[in-house]
């Protein structure tokens, strides 16, 4: 399916490539050559483009992996909060992105699914307790749920990444709600094999 004729879903207009500043255009470009098309959260959030580029940047910096914080964790992170709050955009998304990190593709959907099932580690099922307790119950945070981070051997840092990983998720979960935005179909295939 080409980009041009993805349904986006959004409520909110959604400027043509071409109409683009320059430099949102080159981010479009870049991300067709990684991933063969431009997912549709660009698409939408294009339609401010300085936001989409601050966002983007806060994105990028957050998927640094670390010793205890892989690539796979942080898009368990981002499947687990989506599910929680039910982001059909998001769950699609980085199910795919999940599926590719883990190079398991059953793994990665039983996490996205439901992580309690899925057999995890005592500190991949750590993090995903935490990512989505501040989802649903944000209020009832303590420091008992940073202390279990800890006791699975992550950092400081690191239980700071986890917290800000599902903050920005809640954050982009809701953006995607508001805005009705559509997982671009070419996803649902991602990292199947």
């Amino acid at each position: 399916m080409s980009d041009e004729s993805t349904d986006i879903g959004s409520w909110f207009p959604v400027p043509a490539e071409h109409e683009l500043p320059e430099d949102t255009q080159k981010m479009f470009a870049k991300v067709r050559d990684n991933l063969g098309f431009v997912p549709n959260v660009f698409r939408s959030y294009s339609y401010r483009p300085d936001r989409l580029r601050t966002w983007f940047a806060h994105f990028k910096s957050l998927h640094v992996p670390t010793d205890n914080l892989s690539t796979a964790d942080r898009e368990m992170i981002a499947v687990v909060v989506s599910m929680a709050n039910g982001c059909l955009y998001c769950l699609v998304a980085h199910g795919a992105a999940l599926r590719e990190a883990l190079g398991d593709p059953v793994l990665g959907d039983r996490i996205t699914l439901d992580w309690r099932r899925a057999g995890l580690d005592a500190r991949r099922s750590a993090v995903c307790r935490y990512a989505e307790k501040l989802t649903r119950s944000p209020v009832e945070m303590t420091e008992d749920d940073l202390e279990s981070l800890r006791r699975v051997g992550m950092t400081d840092e690191e239980c700071w990444d986890v917290a800000e990983v599902a903050a920005m998720y809640n954050f982009t979960n809701r953006m995607a709600m508001a805005t009705n935005m559509l997982p671009n179909e070419e996803y649902h295939a991602l990292a199947r094999s």
